[in-house]
């Protein structure tokens, strides 16, 4: 069975009540290639605001989860909080949390752990620093991350794994389509090896960094390359070519 195209869209901390409804009237409008799967991230202050004016079809993503489902963690938002407001998504482990949070692998599997058992679906974000891409270790950083979720989740029907390399997010660089290619590709054999010949086969692993109306199309043609978690450009009218990268 074919995997179902995939899209996110990660607001980051960008956007006002005003913006986000405008990104949301103009999703609204669209004609969205229906064979592909859209969710949209804004900051947690807008969750709801989201999901209450989103056609139906399109999902909302919260950018952050806590791993315990409730009790003293000030600022933080567990699972179960999430699914009692309608949100269905989670981003686990990107990069900004991990290099500017300090969130470790360990950390995030726990996340993963916890946001899966709780309902959600999790787009787990995976990467390499420029240092490690040219140190030829992005395989191994990227397969040690996926490791450490591994050893705690089992199921991974409901898991997105977004490749984004940390040296492409928001700097206009992208990798190569050869380069995201070969890495998707090392993935999945991964999780053939590791996880089971299903997972390979039916996970989806999408690509981000710097992606945009203009490379979009090339990217979507590669045999591993299931979707796109799109950064800036999901804050922008081109988000639709984006989603339409396949129509």
């Amino acid at each position: 069975m074919a995997r179902q195209f995939f899209v996110g869209g990660n607001f980051k901390m960008n956007g006002t009540i005003k913006t986000i409804q405008e990104i949301i009237h103009h999703l609204n409008d669209a004609k969205l290639d229906p064979k592909t799967e859209v969710v949209i991230a804004p900051p947690a202050l807008y969750l709801l605001l989201a999901r209450e004016h989103l056609r139906q079809g399109i999902e909302v993503a919260a950018q952050n989860v806590f791993n315990k489902p409730n009790g003293a963690f000030t600022g933080e938002i567990s699972a179960e909080q999430l699914k009692d407001s309608g949100i269905e998504w989670t981003l686990t482990g990107h990069s900004e949390r991990r290099v500017i949070i300090g969130e470790e692998n360990d950390f995030i599997a726990s996340k993963t752990e916890a946001a899966l058992a709780g309902g959600l679906g999790v787009i787990l974000c995976v990467g390499e620093t420029l240092e490690q891409r040219e140190a030829n270790k992005t395989i191994d950083v990227v397969t040690t991350q996926l490791k450490a979720v591994e050893e705690k989740v089992k199921d991974w029907s409901k898991i997105v794994i977004a490749y984004e390399p940390v040296w492409a997010i928001g700097t206009g660089k992208v990798a190569s389509t050869e380069q995201a290619q070969e890495v998707h590709a090392e993935i999945r054999k991964w999780l053939s090896s590791t996880v089971s010949k299903e997972a390979s086969e039916n996970t989806r692993v999408i690509y981000g960094g710097s992606v945009s109306e203009k490379n979009c199309r090339d990217l979507a043609k590669q045999a591993d390359i299931d979707g796109f978690l799109v950064g800036g450009a999901s804050l922008k009218p081109a988000f639709v070519d984006i989603i339409n990268a396949r129509a």
